[in-house]
């Protein structure tokens, strides 16, 4: 009996909670460490990133207005479906070439942040707002809001710098669309994987694969995203979008080099939520 002949897969985007090609048609071959063809990857283009946005846009008011409770419990729930494809991980992450136990370590890692994030999704509005003592007869409340679309470019650690920026975007009720590493994109696509079969809502998260420096320049520039996180892009690229970003203002996070490895803390959250102050008069 002959040997079976490995399927190839052909990696699609996940945008709005589907999994369409590339509108150009174009895909990009994934190595494996040792230069062994994994599989093909669609190569979002200069639409897609509009496909995508529009999608995050559509989703974000419906995802913001959910409790924090809420939205925490259907991160807890990506935590245990990630927990459930754990050695899927961990042999993805091994082709990036990872060992068996970095790997696994990483994979756990991530896993472990996504639950730490989860668990602020009722909390962070108690840490962050205020009653605010003021003179006369109102009460004065600062309560946070998320900022809205928020671009990402993810950095090359496959799986716990993915989760490190995507978790506290989507915590506090943004939605994200997501520029994947470009030399160790399946994570991201099992990802993607994971967050289609979960409670979250389609267009929440948005992941694209292909060429950073082709897609990041187009998201950062887009009128409807409201921030971008720079924490994947090389210094040359990050200058570039942070001047396209200034054209309509956007907020800009550029986060040094591994800022992703250090422990999580709130300032990731609250680099995407906007503080509203509001009166209210005593007694009414």
């Amino acid at each position: 009996m002959s040997e079976r002949l490995s399927v190839r897969k052909t990696y699609k985007l996940f945008i709005g909670g589907a999994f369409p090609r590339s509108e150009s048609g174009r895909t990009v071959i994934v190595n494996d460490a040792k230069g062994r063809l994994l599989a093909n990857a669609a190569r979002a283009s200069r639409k897609d990133v509009r496909d995508a946005v529009v999608a995050a846009r559509k989703a974000q008011s419906g995802w913001a207005a959910r409790t924090g409770y809420n939205r925490g419990q259907i991160l807890y729930r990506i935590a245990e479906m990630l927990e459930g494809r754990r050695g899927q991980f961990v042999e993805e992450l091994r082709d990036t070439g990872l060992g068996k136990a970095a790997a696994a370590a990483e994979v756990d890692a991530a896993i472990d942040r996504w639950v730490w994030y989860a668990g602020w999704a009722d909390k962070i509005a108690q840490v962050t707002g205020s009653a605010n003592a003021v003179s006369g007869p109102f009460f004065n409340f600062s309560t946070p809001e998320p900022t809205g679309v928020v671009g990402v470019v993810a950095p090359d650690s496959p799986l716990l710098g993915l989760v490190s920026v995507i978790a506290p975007v989507i915590v506090t009720g943004n939605t994200a669309v997501v520029v994947a590493s470009e030399p160790g994109p399946l994570p991201a696509i099992t990802l993607a994987e994971v967050l289609a079969t979960s409670d979250v809502p389609g267009g929440v998260v948005n992941l694209l694969t292909g060429h950073r420096a082709e897609l990041a320049p187009w998201l950062a520039s887009h009128q409807d995203v409201n921030a971008i996180d720079l924490a994947g892009a090389p210094d040359d690229l990050a200058a570039d979008c942070a001047r396209a970003a200034a054209d309509n203002l956007k907020r800009v996070r550029r986060p040094a080099a591994g800022d992703w490895t250090a422990d999580p803390g709130t300032a990731r959250m609250t680099a995407f939520l906007e503080t509203k102050t509001v009166w209210h008069p005593v007694g009414v």
